[in-house]
């Protein structure tokens, strides 16, 4: 045998084997899929203490690790930044959504409403070390062609750009805050179908793209953000029928049947208290007719939790038939707390609204139809917890988060300490066996991921998370909070907030009952120091006085939209707006009246 010959053999081989090594390191390196949820509430999942039913959810939750104790931010867009970044949303530069965005924070260092070219994505982080990556859903972190999927780690993808859109209808808004729905495939404007049923699309094109990377021995990272169950509500029929009759008791019973569940189900300590919010009506105080279409717009909501947990079983199912599944690390949360909102209270909303949908309660969740569930059934889906979406309460910033798999982690545990979004990211990154970043990446100065891996709790290697003396300040539109060990300091803006500070420790009262502001002086002092030392490192604006989210929405849609659309259409706009300015001035002055005939 020649030199030669030898030489190349010996290389075939070397060539052989680092392959070897390549295939089995991506074999031992688990599948990822990242399950998003919108605006579903802390006890909306049946392992969490629902009523609804969420088999698929379930067991990923028995084959894993629930976690009671885990805080979002109380809105979509900075939830999903630090979700795909594992950086604080006023330095990745999502300090606000785009929708409730104060005029004077637009544009100011960490308030793009978009992501900021300073921050490296898991995705990035993940293709960049050998996996294929997916993303399906709703994206809602910038559409610009720096922010879009393959820009930002994915190498396939179909996205929904904005804050969310009718479930039935691809073209159609859901209110009228943009010009259009804005759909990307690959980067690009897609063609979408006119009709689809949001849920079932996502998944669909989720195994899609799986069955397209089929032959590759790359690992893959799946991320799938549904739209449920964000406004308008909507659920087949099918799914609305399993839930008739269900909610006739009313949002009251609804909370406490929930809350005792929790309890039964370890997710709460026994004898949680919880309190009544102000914003919850008295349900024997409605007449029949009432009663019947606010059940009617819970059992809709059921139904569209239940048919996205259906989609999940789809993708489940797929990759137990394809030999994936055991090989696959599942994370399911939601990226706030339950909406409260009702658009109808606001006049540009009704309008719009009367306009593009029905409400009657024969159409409640089909296509054409229009459903919210509004503050009382809100309270209800974040059972015990006090508050909901956009305030900094348990029940805006506290949701359900299942991480499942085989890759050692422990099955049907339940996690109470203090967990947060920013330590997803780390968490993937140490599973896919990807180092951290650090202050640069492939030469670029980059924001660090500030969380913490979740792995040695998943494992049994470690009890706690995050260190009792390291607190983790929080903010969105002035909502305030910061963490440390079991104790949280909070601060809500009114109306549902007072806009003073209280302290509580919810470990043992996630509902925010009991202040200990008077029991515990030192701490209290203490935590508002450190909620200024946050703010203050992380570049958190100060409200303008009077700010008032639903007032800044219809501001902020005059301003992005109506005046836009005036420019490159004239006239008729211009009319438009005139009316609505005369129409809500009359109403005001009615409204005002009336209360002045009944002081009288």
């Amino acid at each position: 045998m020649t030199r030669l010959l030898k030489t190349k053999l010996l290389v075939a081989a070397l060539g052989l084997g680092i392959c070897a090594a390549a295939m089995a390191a991506d074999k031992a390196r688990p599948n990822i899929v990242l399950l998003l949820a919108d605006d579903w509430g802390f006890s909306d999942v049946g392992s969490f203490g629902s009523e609804i039913a969420t088999p698929n959810l379930d067991e990923l939750a028995q084959r894993g690790m629930r976690f009671s104790n885990f805080h979002v931010s109380a809105s979509c867009s900075p939830t999903r930044a630090m979700l795909l970044t594992g950086v604080d949303n006023h330095r990745n530069g999502v300090g606000n959504m785009r929708e409730t965005i104060p005029q004077s924070h637009v544009g100011k260092p960490g308030y793009l409403s978009v992501l900021d070219t300073n921050v490296v994505t898991v995705a990035s982080l993940l293709r960049d070390s050998g996996y294929r990556t997916y993303v399906a859903g709703k994206w809602h972190i910038g559409k610009e062609p720096h922010n879009l999927p393959p820009a930002r780690g994915f190498d396939r993808s179909i996205v929904q750009g904005d804050s969310g859109s009718d479930n039935w209808e691809t073209a159609k808004r859901y209110l009228d805050l943009a010009d259009k729905v804005s759909w990307f495939e690959d980067g690009k404007e897609a063609v979408m179908p006119a009709d689809y049923y949001s849920s079932q699309y996502f998944v669909d094109r989720t195994i899609d793209y799986l069955k397209s990377g089929a032959k590759d021995s790359k690992p893959f990272f799946a991320y799938v953000a549904f739209q449920a169950n964000h406004i308008p509500v909507q659920a087949p029929r099918e799914f609305i029928d399993k839930y008739k009759g269900k909610y006739d008791k009313g949002w009251t019973a609804l909370r406490q049947a929930r809350r005792d569940k929790a309890i039964a189900l370890g997710i709460i300590p026994k004898d949680t208290p919880m309190v009544t919010m102000s914003t919850t009506a008295d349900w024997d105080a409605l007449s029949e007719q009432d009663k019947k279409y606010q059940a009617r717009r819970m059992e809709v909501y059921a139904a569209m939790a239940d048919a996205m947990d259906y989609h999940v079983g789809r993708l489940v199912s797929y990759l137990k038939e394809t030999g994936q599944y055991d090989n696959t690390v599942f994370v399911f949360m939601s990226d706030n707390g339950a909406e409260a909102s009702d658009p109808y209270t606001v006049l540009s909303g009704r309008l719009w609204l009367d306009w593009k949908y029905n409400k009657g309660i024969d159409q409640l969740g089909a296509k054409g139809a229009y459903s919210i569930i509004g503050p009382s059934w809100a309270s209800a889906a974040a059972s015990p917890l006090s508050t909901y979406k956009f305030y900094s309460g348990e029940g805006g910033i506290r949701v359900p988060l299942i991480i499942s798999g085989a890759t050692g982690i422990q099955h049907n545990q339940t996690f109470n300490g203090l967990a947060h979004v920013n330590d997803i990211a780390p968490t993937l990154l140490e599973l896919a066996q990807v180092p951290r970043p650090g202050n640069s990446y492939k030469g670029k100065a980059v924001e660090a991921m500030t969380g913490t891996s979740l792995l040695p709790v998943l494992t049994g290697q470690a009890q706690r998370v995050h260190a009792p003396d390291e607190a983790i300040g929080y903010e969105l539109s002035g909502n305030q909070a910061v963490f440390k060990g079991d104790l949280k300091l909070i601060r809500n803006i009114p109306p549902v907030g007072d806009g003073q500070w209280h302290l509580y420790d919810i470990r043992k009262d996630p509902g925010e009952t009991k202040d200990l502001q008077s029991q515990m002086p030192d701490v209290f002092t203490a935590m508002q120091a450190d909620y200024a030392a946050y703010a203050k490192a992380n570049g958190v604006l100060p409200m303008p006085e009077g700010y008032d989210p639903i007032r800044q929405v219809q501001t902020n849609a005059l301003i992005n939209v109506y005046i836009p659309r005036f420019k490159r259409t004239g006239l008729p706009i211009l009319a438009g707006l005139v009316l609505l300015t005369v129409i809500f001035v009359f109403v005001r002055r009615r409204k005002k009246m009336r209360m002045k005939a009944r002081a009288l």
